[in-house]
């Protein structure tokens, strides 16, 4: 079935929840290497997120997904100048589908970070026998 990332997302943490309810622990296991490889297929990685994007799995739930990565800063003449690490908050929203924000120190990029999280999340996939497979533009 096709829908959006953020939306496969939640849908495997519910069957997570479910699963951890009913003592299900081979398709509790099963449901979070889903949930890492979908992760691993859509979300950024690279363009200055270079350690790749991780979800908290603590502080997520159904209706709230929080990611974490840090990004890395380049100055003026291309040179990476350090890092900083964000968070990247997705609830849902009546109008839009889903609400984002990007939390941690402001380098002037966080209209960049935004965008790119946006795109990723509302890519649409779906799972195949291999693994998870974009069908929209990230």
């Amino acid at each position: 079935m096709k829908k959006p990332v953020y939306s496969h997302i939640a849908s495997l943490l519910i069957a997570m929840d479910n699963c951890s309810k009913s003592g299900n622990s081979e398709w509790l296991a099963k449901h979070e290497q889903s949930i890492e490889s979908l992760i691993e297929e859509s979300m950024p990685s690279g363009s200055g997120v270079d350690c790749g994007t991780k979800l908290d799995m603590d502080r997520s739930r159904p209706d709230r997904l929080v990611f974490t990565f840090s990004y890395h800063h380049m100055n003026e003449n291309g040179c990476y100048c350090g890092w900083t690490d964000y968070s990247a908050i997705v609830t849902p929203s009546l109008a839009f589908e889903f609400r984002l924000r990007i939390v941690g120190k402001d380098r002037d990029n966080k209209s960049y970070l935004h965008e790119l999280f946006s795109s990723a999340l509302s890519a649409q996939c779906e799972q195949t026998v291999d693994g998870w497979k974009i069908v929209g533009d990230l």
